[in-house]
């Protein structure tokens, strides 16, 4: 791959000239937007929408299994993180600025392996999990993800196919995981309602916790009863 990088003809050094070329115009202000965006920025977006999601995951009738959907979202993102770490030590690729001149870096000092991205995989693997459970918040998730994988670009610090793989990394363990995830995290959930944080799972104060508890009958004498159906 890092051969391919030192092509020009190369369509994935094409691409990254002319995004990283935008950098190399632009305001000072915009690239650093751009810089900070592309390093917290947009991850802390994800988490705000994360908590908005569960927030409003609690008030469903269904609270503990939506809940334990949102929850699969983080997760899966630290999995196919984990799941980058033999991926890059097997490409070895090198970031493009130490293999391609003239590049606008915007964070420099990077020593790390380019291949794949791990912003693009952890906030795609997010975008797709709050997809698998809320389609609305899935959606604006995707579009974060997306930023971000032309932040990384636009920086300097990632080659385009970095960014789609660590894109495709994220999808495939948030997708093809899922299903084993919420087969352990449902259960959780609803044993976490039955506590003291019940909170955590479903909206609403004791009260409305008492309504799904069951029922104990009160024993009522015979004098009680006549008394009920004399009046």
């Amino acid at each position: 791959m890092a051969g391919l990088a030192m092509d020009g003809s190369n369509p994935d050094v094409n691409v990254l000239d002319g995004i990283n070329g935008l950098a190399k115009g632009a305001p000072h202000w915009l690239n650093r937007a751009m810089e900070y965006a592309g390093e917290y920025g947009i991850i802390a977006a994800l988490a705000v929408l994360c908590l908005i999601a569960w927030w409003g995951a609690r008030k469903r009738p269904d609270a503990p299994a939506a809940v334990a959907g949102l929850v699969w979202a983080p997760l899966a993102a630290g999995v196919a993180l984990l799941a980058n770490f033999p991926i890059r030590a097997i490409v070895e690729r090198p970031r493009p600025f130490k293999e391609h001149a003239g590049l606008e870096v915007l964070v420099p000092g990077k020593t790390d392996f380019s291949f794949v991205s791990d912003h693009a995989t952890l906030t795609m693997a997010v975008g797709v999990g709050l997809f698998i459970a809320h389609r609305k918040y899935g959606l604006i998730g995707i579009g974060l993800a997306l930023l971000e994988g032309f932040c990384r670009v636009y920086m300097g610090v990632h080659y385009p196919t970095d960014v789609i793989g660590g894109f495709a990394l994220g999808t495939a363990v948030a997708l093809l995981l899922a299903p084993v995830a919420q087969a352990g995290l449902i259960p959780a959930a609803t044993a976490v309602g039955r506590t003291s944080g019940w909170w955590l799972v479903q909206a609403g104060g004791p009260a409305v916790r008492a309504v799904s508890e069951p029922v104990t009958a009160v024993p009522v004498s015979r004098a009680e009863r006549d008394e009920d159906l004399a009046a």
